[in-house]
């Protein structure tokens, strides 16, 4: 976590105010243990949720004439209409710097091989003579993928979006990104060139809620090859604005999960390595003031030896003042647990988008978490593996959602249908079930419907 050779090193006289909530010598249910580890505070979600409803609100009645304001509000680009040419694509990736284009396809490369075997098979279950149920799985018809813009450029979110949803064989897919002052209004060019690589020509230079908004309810144009089609699913990583926007379409459209503004927790025992705490800590709070890095540990003698690493390395990484600003932040800070057996308690109550595991025998701790987005075991499987060449996909709940909620995967992008297949002697031999069934739901045109199919029968 150091500058190059020709950049000087940040420096700042105000320390880093990494905050320590001490669990030892406490017995508290899931809840309190909720209530206890760091998080971001709620009236920052309350007032993002009423600016999302009115961008939503706007994108909805005033299509694109809004979605041209807002790009002049939040981005600073003169906007006639988002569509990326197709020209712009092939130009990025024509000018593509090398070294990137051979680091991101061998990200596609792992990344499908681990998307193609993903795909669950479809299945018949014979209940009896001429008595079938099938489960098929299908992709849907068209996706909204959203890439973020902003403190960074996300090329690798490119990947993961589309790599799935091309393994599911969806057939219509979408991708915006926000449109860029320094590119002539267009999205970052290295996030064009991952699209292109990918064979994506349907790109749109949108940003933020206002995306979420179009891909959820489209854009109608006069001109039918303006529009901007509704799609079916919308998925992607972004800030709390994009997180909460994509909570609130959510029925409209399928999401794969709030993946919103990045976090880390690290469980750490006394053998775990400080500096590679720290540099863990850094890499995801140099994503976002907002960030989330959290350590859970039993050893106070480590909390205060990272402690030290991070005030060190956060003065010679790039995004110094960012770092700090994370690292201060309430949604950050150090867990004191007892014992391993609170630290895993926490880390599930937590239910953290990245979760590294530095303890002994991490491999057996590892299999014990059950809430987390990811889960990065030992020293060497640290988070930026699985944000660029780990095969894995780093678009992951935040917010405590890993509780509930999975990363993007190919499943993602298919529906489960079921299929019955009944012959008519398969369904008299259920006759019975159902017409008592019916009668004790009373719905006896229920099991009319059955008695109908043999009425004529001697």
């Amino acid at each position: 976590m150091t500058t190059s050779p020709d950049s000087p090193a940040q420096t700042t006289t105000t320390a880093i105010s990494y905050r320590t909530i001490d669990l030892r010598g406490q017995r508290l249910s899931l809840a309190g243990l909720r209530a206890a580890v760091p998080r971001a505070r709620q009236q920052t979600m309350a007032d993002a949720e009423q600016k999302v409803t009115d961008i939503i609100t706007s994108v909805r009645t005033r299509g694109f004439a809004a979605l041209s304001e807002l790009a002049k509000a939040f981005d600073g680009v003169e906007q006639e209409h988002p569509r990326v040419p197709a020209a712009a694509l092939h130009a990025a990736l024509e000018n593509l710097d090398p070294a990137v284009r051979a680091a991101l396809e061998e990200s596609i490369h792992r990344a499908r091989r681990f998307a193609d075997s993903q795909r669950p098979a479809n299945i018949d279950v014979e209940l009896g003579e001429g008595a079938v149920v099938s489960q098929n799985w299908v992709p849907v018809g068209r996706v909204g993928l959203y890439v973020p813009g902003g403190l960074a450029v996300y090329p690798s979110s490119v990947i993961m979006n589309v790599v799935p949803a091309l393994a599911a064989g969806v057939a219509s897919i979408a991708l915006a990104s926000p449109p860029q002052k320094n590119f002539g209004g267009l999205p970052h060019p290295t996030i064009l060139a991952a699209a292109a690589l990918l064979g994506i020509e349907e790109v749109y230079a949108i940003g933020g809620a206002q995306a979420i908004a179009a891909f959820a309810y489209g854009v109608p144009a006069e001109d039918p090859e303006a529009a901007l089609d509704p799609v079916d699913v919308v998925t992607g990583p972004g800030n709390i604005f994009v997180a909460t926007a994509k909570r609130l379409v959510k029925g409209v459209v399928g999401i794969d999960s709030e993946a919103g503004t990045t976090e880390i927790a690290i469980l750490a025992d006394s053998g775990a390595r400080p500096s590679l705490v720290a540099a863990d800590l850094i890499s995801q709070a140099e994503h976002d003031p907002k960030a989330a890095s959290v350590l859970i540990t039993d050893s106070e003698a480590l909390a205060e030896a990272v402690r030290a690493e991070l005030e060190v390395q956060a003065g010679l990484t790039k995004h110094s003042d960012r770092v700090r600003e994370a690292l201060s932040g309430p949604q950050s800070g150090v867990v004191l647990v007892d014992d391993l057996e609170q630290g895993i308690a926490a880390c599930d109550a937590y239910a953290a988008e990245h979760l590294e595991i530095m303890t002994a025998d991490a491999p057996a701790v590892a299999a014990r978490i059950r809430n987390a987005g990811a889960i990065f075991v030992g020293d060497y499987s640290p988070v930026s593996l699985g944000d660029y060449c780990a095969g894995s996909n780093h678009v992951l709940p935040t917010s405590g959602t890993a509780a509930f909620s999975s990363g993007l995967n190919v499943t993602t992008f298919l529906r489960a249908i079921q299929v019955v297949n009944y012959s008519k002697s398969a369904l008299e031999k259920v006759s019975g079930h159902i017409v008592s069934l019916s009668g004790a739901e009373d719905l006896p045109a229920h099991g009319e419907a059955v008695t109908a199919r043999f009425a004529g029968d001697a």
